[in-house]
């Protein structure tokens, strides 16, 4: 059949998905799909989930949007102060965007900020990992690792440092105990930060555990707690992707508490909105000397339909840690 869509391929037409049953996919012709995957990792409540649609017609009977520049709504603050309480110790203020791209974009814009308030404007540089996927936005793409992806947008994007990732399949050395190469793959980011200048550095980007780009890889212990010291010794902020591997999908309500660490900033998204709403929260304890939120957000962002959703659910923010408040 004849498309205007513009797909993802256009090498292919694919399947018309028309309906959806729990785990399975049902196309036009009748044949069913096991959502094995959930799609990119998304679909977590399964298909046509009954009470996740009783709540959104019930909401979108009361109000679909609402421009969050004059107005708050029921919804949203609930969703607010779920995913606060929730959330590891000092995170607890909450932006809502649309996407995981959008939240990686919000938490670097919130970064930049703060340096920009607190007079350390020089602070522009980000560190991220090779073999790392951030999202497909220019500035997420920048921070990925992702080099078949990156490659054709190079010329647009913004100068990002790559340090080596944690993968212990690949980079271990016979006879390295796993806490010892986790201290040698973190060192990376120390010899990294002094290269750079340390008073150029604005954050280190990671994911707990690295998605589709590695192969749902996790750090060796130690690892992220070396991260969380050598950012804290240079002032560095420290922004976990958890985008892919958060909301309860490694045993622990978010991946980092498997290490007891508390980024400054955390994104979420995926396994809150299960592909019912884009809602995607950032959430944070606003500084003292910061402006909020860290630039204007999208027409649709954080509306009472995308809301409820995601209470049906549990939280998928951007979070910033306490401790920016006295940096």
């Amino acid at each position: 059949m004849p498309t205007h869509l513009f797909g993802r391929s256009m090498r292919h037409d694919p399947p018309r998905a028309v309906s959806g049953d729990g785990c399975y996919l049902i196309d036009a012709d009748g044949k069913r799909y096991l959502d094995g995957s959930g799609g990119a990792a998304v679909s977590c409540l399964g298909h046509s989930n009954a009470a996740v649609r009783a709540a959104l017609h019930a909401q979108i009977d009361r109000l679909a949007f609402a421009h969050t520049g004059f107005f708050t709504s029921d919804p949203a603050e609930q969703l607010a102060e779920r995913l606060a309480a929730h959330a590891p110790p000092g995170l607890d203020r909450v932006y809502l965007v649309s996407g995981g791209s959008e939240a990686v974009e919000a938490a670097l814009k919130l970064a930049r900020q703060y340096f920009v308030e607190i007079g350390q404007p020089q602070r522009h540089r980000v560190i991220a990992r090779r073999q790392s996927y951030h999202g497909n936005t220019l500035g997420a793409l920048a921070a990925g690792g992702n080099a078949w992806r990156r490659a054709q947008f190079a010329p647009l994007l913004a100068p990002t440092s790559h340090i080596a990732p944690c993968y212990a399949y690949r980079e271990r050395q016979a006879g390295e105990s796993a806490e010892a190469y986790g201290l040698r793959a973190a060192q990376a980011l120390e010899d990294e930060i002094l290269e750079l200048g340390p008073e150029t550095v604005m954050a280190f980007i990671a994911e707990p555990v690295v998605g589709a780009t590695a192969g749902a890889v996790p750090a060796v212990p130690g690892y992220l707690r070396r991260v969380r010291e050598i950012c804290d010794r240079y002032g560095v902020l420290l922004i976990l992707d958890e985008v892919m591997c958060g909301m309860g999908r490694t045993g622990h309500f978010f991946a980092c508490e498997e290490d007891g660490v508390v980024p400054d900033i955390l994104t979420i998204a995926k396994g809150l909105g299960a592909g019912y709403q884009p809602s995607v929260p950032c959430c944070a304890r606003r500084p003292s000397t910061m402006r909020w939120p860290p630039a204007p957000g999208s027409s649709s962002t954080g509306i009472p339909i995308w809301a409820t959703r995601s209470r049906r659910r549990r939280p998928m923010p951007c979070f910033v840690k306490s401790r920016i408040d006295t940096c």
